[in-house]
């Protein structure tokens, strides 16, 4: 990994974007990675049209598993729930930026997964939706 993205991961890190607690949020999940012990919540608020008015994340863990998590609030706020549902992988792994191992992938996911069970969960999932799931 670059070190210029290494810095940015540091700084989302360090200075967490939409870290906290949504009172109000119809959008609500949970998740860990059990081979690091990475937490990460997501909270989405919606508007009367389905937009994400407003995210919050908390959670604990590797400095790519919470700046991934930070990094995605940003990226959804303001689209609606189809768009966040349509968010893939390579959506979150090009916001990390550089090459990382199959454990280092899981925790950049991590946040991902929470956030599209959290979707799906609320739209009603199917089949498909848990190998989406399990593919993260």
């Amino acid at each position: 990994m670059s070190s210029i993205y290494s810095e940015i991961i540091l700084d989302y890190y360090r200075y967490p974007r939409n870290k906290g607690d949504l009172p109000h949020a119809q959008i609500h999940a949970r998740d860990t990675n059990p081979l690091c012990g990475d937490i990460v919540e997501m909270q989405l608020e919606l508007d009367e049209k389905k937009t994400v008015r407003d995210v919050k994340f908390n959670g604990q863990g590797c400095a790519i598993s919470q700046a991934s998590a930070s990094m995605l609030t940003e990226l959804v706020k303001g689209k609606t729930v189809d768009d966040v549902r349509k968010i893939s992988k390579e959506d979150v792994l090009s916001l990390i930026g550089g090459q990382l191992t199959a454990v280092r992938l899981k925790c950049a996911l991590l946040s991902l997964k929470v956030l599209k069970t959290g979707v799906y969960n609320y739209i009603g999932s199917t089949d498909s939706t848990k190998d989406e799931l399990s593919s993260l």
